[in-house]
C-alpha cells in the first residue's frame, strides 16, 4: 500500500475477514497461508481502488542495464561486500530505528509487484513457494522481482549506510 494508513485499514479488514471466515477454514493449506491469501486479496482489491492516483516515481522507465553493478559480486556470484551490521549500543539502536524508517520508505517507493514480493519474503519471512502461491507468480518471476526490489532498496540505503551501490 502507498501509505501506512491504507495498509492499516487493509490489515483491519483482513482480521475481520479472518474472524468471520474462521468457521469456513477447510485446512487445505496452513492457517498462515490462508490468512496471507486473505490479506493479499484484500490488498489487491484496495490497490485497484487506490490506482486512480499514480505517483510520478512509478512512471519512470526501467533501466535496461543491470540492476546492480556486476563488479559488486565475487567469483562465487555472492556479494563481494555485504552491508555492515550496526552495533547494539543505545546510539546505534537509535540509528537502526532511523534506518528502519528509511528502509520502509524505500520499500514503499517500489512498484507494486516488487513491493509485494519483498514485503512477503524479507519483511514477513515467507518462503518463496508460499509467495509464489499467494501472488500467483512463477518461481523465476518471483526471483526477478525480489532481486530488483532488493537492488533498489540497497541503492536507496547506500548513501545512508555509506555503502557503494
Amino acid at each position: 500500500m502507498r501509505s501506512e494508513a491504507v495498509a492499516e485499514e487493509v490489515v483491519q479488514d483482513t482480521w475481520l475477514a479472518v474472524v468471520r471466515g474462521l468457521g469456513t477454514f477447510e485446512g487445505r493449506s496452513s492457517l498462515r497461508t490462508w490468512i496471507f491469501s486473505i490479506l493479499v486479496n484484500r490488498a489487491r482489491t484496495r490497490a485497484v481502488r487506490e490506482a486512480r492516483s499514480v505517483p510520478f516515481s512509478t512512471l519512470a522507465a526501467e533501466s535496461e542495464g543491470p540492476t546492480v553493478d556486476p563488479a559488486r559480486f565475487g567469483a562465487d556470484d555472492m556479494w563481494a561486500a555485504p552491508p555492515r551490521r550496526l552495533a547494539t549500543d543505545p546510539e546505534q539502536r537509535l540509528l537502526a530505528q532511523e534506518l528502519r524508517g528509511e528502509l520502509l520508505a524505500a520499500v514503499g517507493a517500489l512498484p507494486d509487484s516488487q513491493r509485494a514480493v519483498i514485503a512477503l519474503r524479507d519483511l514477513a519471512g515467507l518462503p518463496s513457494e508460499e509467495v509464489c502461491e499467494l501472488l500467483d507468480l512463477s518461481p523465476v518471476n518471483q526471483r526477478v522481482l525480489l532481486h530488483r526490489a532488493r537492488a533498489r532498496v540497497r541503492a536507496a540505503l547506500a548513501p545512508i549506510v555509506g555503502d557503494d551501490a
